[in-house]
Order: C-alpha cells, then sequence, then structure tokens
C-alpha cells in the first residue's frame, strides 16, 4: 500500500525540517516547496494527500495557494500555519477553503490531530451525503441546504447555525459531523442555557480533585469527552461573558486547563454553535464578545423557517405521522387533502417541532383513518399574504430616514412594554424577549433613562 504524501510549503528551512520529521515519523512521505511558484510546479507534477503551507511566503501569501487549491485541486485538504495570536488570517483562510490551521510555534500533537484529520478526509469515501432521507423536503432551499451540509462535512471550520426555534438546527449539526470524517468519533450536544453559571467551567473543561468544595475526584469536561469528534454548543448566546472569554481561547489555542490544573491539554475538536437569536445585534448590545461572534461564525448555514417551504409540508407530515404510528403500533391514518391545504396555509410560529405536536395531537382526535381539518386544532389556519404583512407596519411618513422609523417603532414597543410591567425594566426586557443587558443597551441608545 502506498504511503500518503504531503506537500510541505515555507521557506523557513527549519521549520520544513520540523514538519518533514514529524510527518516521516507518521509514514508520511513529503516533497517541499519554499516559495508558491515551485508549490504549483510540484501540484502540477504529483498527487498529494495533505497540503500544508506557511502564510508569509517570498512571492505571495498562503491565501493565493488556498485559493489555486480550491480551484483545482478540490479534494486536497490544505492547512495552512500562522503566526502565534494572528487568528484573523486563520479565519481568512478557512473562509476561503482551508481545511484547518496550526498556529506557530508549532505543537506536534495538535500538528498530528491536524495530519490525521486531513488524511481521513483524504481517504473519506465518496456516498451518497445528500441527506434526504433524514432532512426532509424536496423545495429549492432545502436541496441547497442539503448541499451545503456536504461541502462543510468536509471542512474542520467552525459552522454558526442560525435560524428560529423548531427549525432543526441539532439536525443539522448532527448531519455536519455524521457526513464527514469525525462520524465515528463523539457527537456531544450541550444546551448553554441550561447549565449554572457558577459550574460552567468546570462542565465545559473539567476539573481536577479537590480543586474546589465538592470536588471529590477528576473530572472530564465536554470538550475532553468531544475529543476527537464534534461539539456542538445549543444555544450559544446564553453563555455568560466570563465564559465567552474562556471559549474564545480554547478555540484559537485547540487546548484547554481543567479548573485547578496547571497545564493546558490540547484538544481536537470541532466547534459547532447555534442560536435563535440575532447575535449580530447582542455583539452591538455589548452581550456577546465580537471576537468570539468572528471565530464561531467563520461560515454561517441559515436553516429555514417551515414557512419559506411550505411545499415541503406534506412530506413532513406523512413521515411525522409514519413515526407516531410506528411508536403507538397503529396503522399511519391518512392527512386528508384539505387538512393538507389547511396546514400549508398556517404560519407555524413553532416550525418543524411545532407541525410534530400538532400531528400529535391530531391523531389521538381523529378516527385513526383520516385526519380531517377540525383534528388538526389550529389556533389560526389563513396565512398572511405579500401584501397583508405589509399593512401590518405602519406606513413611514414621507422624507422619513429608515433609521429614524424603526427606532420609533423601537421607542413604541419598549414603552408599551414599561406601560405594562409598572415601569420595571426587568420585566419589560422579558416582555420584549431579549436580556437586561439588552434592554439597558436600547433604553441608553433611545434616550429613555
Amino acid at each position: 500500500m502506498n504511503k500518503p504524501q504531503a506537500l510541505i510549503v515555507d521557506d523557513e528551512p527549519d521549520i520544513r525540517e520540523l514538519l518533514e520529521l514529524t510527518l516521516g515519523r507518521m509514514s508520511i512521505d513529503t516533497r517541499s516547496a519554499a516559495n508558491l511558484a515551485d508549490a504549483r510546479r510540484l501540484l502540477g507534477e504529483s498527487r498529494f494527500d495533505l497540503c500544508l503551507t506557511d502564510m508569509r511566503l517570498p512571492d505571495g501569501d498562503g491565501l493565493e495557494l488556498v485559493e489555486t487549491i480550491q480551484q483545482q485541486y478540490p479534494d486536497l485538504p490544505v492547512a495552512v500555519i500562522t503566526a502565534h495570536g494572528n487568528m484573523e488570517t486563520a479565519v481568512q483562510a478557512l473562509k476561503l477553503g482551508a481545511f484547518d490551521f496550526v498556529s506557530k510555534p508549532v505543537d506536534l500533537q495538535i500538528l498530528r490531530n491536524l495530519v490525521n484529520g486531513a488524511l481521513k478526509l483524504a481517504s473519506f469515501p465518496e456516498r451518497d451525503r445528500r441527506s434526504r432521507d433524514t432532512l426532509l423536503g424536496d423545495s429549492a432551499i432545502m436541496q441547497t441546504i442539503r448541499s451545503t451540509i456536504a461541502k462543510l462535512a468536509r471542512s474542520q471550520a467552525p459552522v454558526y447555525i442560525s435560524g428560529e426555534s423548531g427549525t432543526g438546527k441539532e439536525l443539522v449539526a448532527r448531519l455536519i459531523h455524521s457526513k464527514g470524517p469525525r462520524n465515528e468519533s463523539p457527537f456531544v450536544p450541550v444546551n448553554c442555557g441550561a447549565i449554572p453559571s457558577e459550574l460552567m467551567e468546570s462542565e465545559f473543561f473539567g476539573h481536577k480533585k479537590g480543586s474546589f468544595t465538592g470536588a471529590v475526584s477528576d473530572k472530564e469536561g465536554l470538550f475532553q469527552a468531544a475529543n476527537g469528534g464534534t461539539l456542538f454548543l445549543d444555544e450559544v448566546a446564553e453563555l455568560p461573558l466570563h465564559m465567552q472569554v474562556k471559549l474564545l481561547r480554547v478555540i484559537q489555542e485547540k487546548a484547554v486547563r481543567p479548573v485547578g490544573e496547571q497545564k493546558e491539554t490540547p484538544v481536537d475538536v470541532r466547534v459547532l454553535s447555534a442560536t435563535h437569536k440575532d447575535l449580530a445585534r447582542l455583539v452591538e448590545s455589548g452581550d456577546f464578545r465580537q471576537d468570539l461572534y468572528y471565530r464561531i461564525n467563520v461560515i454561517e448555514l441559515k436553516v429555514p423557517s417551515l414557512r419559506q417551504r411550505r411545499e415541503d409540508i406534506p412530506q413532513l407530515a406523512q413521515h411525522v405521522l409514519e413515526k407516531l404510528a410506528r411508536e403507538q403500533n397503529i396503522a399511519t391514518p391518512r392527512l386528508g387533502p384539505v387538512a393538507v391545504e389547511t396546514l400549508q396555509r398556517y404560519s407555524f410560529p413553532g416550525n418543524v417541532r411545532e407541525l410534530e405536536n400538532i400531528l400529535e395531537r391530531a391523531l389521538t382526535l381523529s378516527d385513526g383513518r383520516e385526519i380531517q381539518p377540525d383534528d388538526l386544532a389550529l389556533p389560526e389556519t389563513e396565512a398572511p399574504s405579500a401584501e397583508d404583512d405589509k399593512s401590518l407596519l405602519p406606513e413611514p411618513p414621507n422624507g422619513v430616514q429608515l433609521e429614524d422609523y424603526l427606532e420609533n417603532i423601537e421607542r413604541a414597543a419598549i414603552l408599551k412594554a414599561l406601560e405594562q410591567t409598572d415601569n420595571n425594566k426587568t420585566a419589560a426586557a422579558k416582555v420584549l424577549g431579549i436580556t437586561f443587558r439588552a434592554m439597558r443597551y436600547r433604553l441608553k441608545k433611545l434616550g429613555l433613562e
């Protein structure tokens, strides 16, 4: 069996020698180039399973090589070597299609993890990665989502999965994991809003015995549990600021320090995150760190609401009914044509999760053979048209700037919430569905303090 072959691109002889020795001990043959021109020539002459490139080269930079490989050798994993602390360059390389990055001075364990992941990707069998049997729907938007998932599965770049509650963000994260080379390693989901703030550091990074009251033994954290696999941070917007700082460091350094431990331990984890909240707005209000936002949002994948793909509702409904019937050991009831139309007119604020709940209730209310519109018991069956949507907002007066118009609407909503709560700002923030910190920011911005 032929040995894997790697292309090393770096103008520093010492770095090239270190990489050649490390990869040689892993039974990987290497070819080296000191500049872009030599690298491009070698790419044309030989087949490689991995490329490692420095960012600063005498005749250009590594980003140019990443682009060349993406265009001409799309199946070749390329990783970049960046200066210590220069995460902006690493993020830019990941956006261009780099598989991963490693910082100088090179940590050999992190390098070996990266190389093993890249080689696994290079030999990863081509198979049906369209996910049609898992992520249902033949609408154009869902076809695009499935295609995007297949591409994202071949990268190590952090992915931010955005979308309304109930759209299936965790399902998308699981597919990104299962369709990629980490599929045999753990997928560890965690709801960031469900962990008490005082326990977060121990939960995420683990702790040593005796490091605090109650630490009666060593404990493995979520990052260690996900080592080699994927950590899915659901509702990442709920992380307090002190944990955001620590998470940022772990993503940049690829290492964790358990509570009570003096040294860091390398971890090989791909981080996926999701929230139904608007992270950009939270960054603006100071509730979410901008630097962490850019690290976890290297690639954003927007999961559509059910309203955006109404044509998928019949297929989804049939799938849900078949699943429920199997669980209850009964024959699958038919969904009547009028019931289908009724579902397609409904706005589904709770998305797919709400569809599942509606059909579970309908299965109980129906005669068991065919589900009728009355069995659905929907609160409102008429979906607003595009013209109806427009009519819900007041027309802006002539000559009023958009920013002023939106601020007036925001001011009115806040004043109404304050009136409803007897001027209790904490309660008003809950009514508006925002944090108290965001409420204070808006009050100050609108001059309502």
